[in-house]
């Protein structure tokens, strides 16, 4: 910041910024959006401290995931600190409490050979887990009096939210190297919509069409090899995690909605890009005015009966020359939504959930033959 001598005789200096009127250094915050710059810029003055809380963007991202054990030495030591941990900061715990036990034990029933999820579902259930926001800018855990602040007990010190996002450090759900999986959800008081693209493997460009298409069209029917050989059962686990995983997001961002009326967008997602929930203006109002059906052993959000609508293509090649081995798309909606099973599916929604080159995939796919299913709550 430079000091301006309009006058020799006037040594006072002039700061650039009181020539501001608040609605620009609020345009400027708003750009700023990230809660950790957010929190320094209210240390810079008390006009800048009156302002940050009027944000009306923010992101708060969750720095890192350490265990219980890990932080019992340092939460010891202040009680401070212990009384900062709020509902949203045993995220982690509460998303992954709830994902291990249903998924362990769909693997034992299902019975694959090997289950996608076994290395992380065992590292995980070893140690509970919970978020912890409070690293330093030197990378390493603020062990003071701070520490371990959530995102609920942050974001009460804004007044006017309207654009929320929430980014995770990453996604719930481990999987192998190559393979592809991502989902969004869209939620009331309960699930709208979900739609989740997953694939075996992703090739890298040089493959040859005749390795990626095999003999000819095969009019987008199912192979008999993916009963067989685990496909099927592999994409039941990756749509039922996949919704435990939303489920289990959407029941921690309760607090935060309830705190915060003005809320137009709430969006929570992780730095992978393996999940997004999402939730508009309508859907907030709707979640505080209905009563949420939750399961509270399992920390998650109750989803009603479904109507899943599945695409396959055994390989599906992309403008850009990548290819999907196994591609498998699933759209999912409650069943009161579906006014018949012969109704006409709107794609544009399913298309417009992924970015490139993952929504051009899904536009690709429901062009193929459309497999339903059920599934009750």
């Amino acid at each position: 910041m430079s000091w301006v001598y309009p006058d020799p005789d006037q040594p006072e200096p002039v700061d650039h910024f009181d020539c501001l009127p608040d609605s620009v250094l609020l345009l400027v915050f708003n750009k700023i959006g990230d809660v950790k710059a957010l929190g320094r810029c209210c240390v810079v003055s008390r006009r800048f401290h009156s302002l940050v809380p009027q944000v009306e963007n923010v992101v708060v991202r969750v720095d890192c995931v350490i265990s219980d054990d890990d932080c019992s030495s340092s939460s010891s030591s202040s009680d401070k600190s212990r009384a900062l941990v709020g509902p949203f900061s045993n995220l982690f715990r509460l998303v992954f409490g709830g994902i291990v036990k249903p998924l362990q034990a769909l693997g034992q029933f299902l019975g694959p050979k090997r289950s996608v999820l076994n290395e992380t579902l065992n590292s995980l259930s070893s140690s509970s887990l919970f978020v912890a926001p409070g690293v330093g800018d030197d990378g390493e855990m603020d062990h003071g009096g701070v520490t371990h602040h959530s995102p609920t007990q942050v974001l009460r010190n804004f007044n006017e939210i309207r654009f929320l996002r929430i980014e995770l450090p990453s996604g719930e759900l481990g999987i192998d190297d190559g393979v592809l999986l991502k989902w969004r959800a869209d939620f009331g008081s309960t699930l709208d919509n979900c739609v989740i693209l997953g694939a075996a493997s992703v090739i890298n460009n040089g493959i040859s069409p005749e390795f990626c298409f095999g003999n000819g069209d095969d009019n987008g029917s199912i192979p008999e090899t993916f009963y067989t050989n685990g496909g099927l059962k592999l994409r039941v686990v990756w749509t039922i995690s996949s919704l435990i995983a939303a489920s289990a997001r959407h029941y921690l961002l309760q607090p935060i909605i309830a705190d915060h009326k003005t809320l137009d967008s709430l969006v929570l997602t992780d730095a992978d890009g393996q999940g997004v929930l999402c939730m508009n203006r309508d859907q907030l109002e709707e979640l505080r005015v209905k009563p949420l059906s939750a399961s509270s052993a399992s920390k998650r959000t109750l989803v009603p009966a479904l109507n899943m609508r599945l695409w396959y293509a055994p390989y599906l090649e992309l403008p850009d020359g990548v290819v999907l081995k196994g591609a498998t798309l699933v759209a999912i909606r409650p069943s009161e939504q579906s006014a018949s099973k012969n109704e006409v599916l709107d794609s544009s929604w399913l298309s417009n959930a992924f970015e490139e080159p993952y929504g051009t995939a899904a536009k690709m796919l429901v062009k193929r033959r459309t497999y339903c299913l059920e599934m009750n709550s």
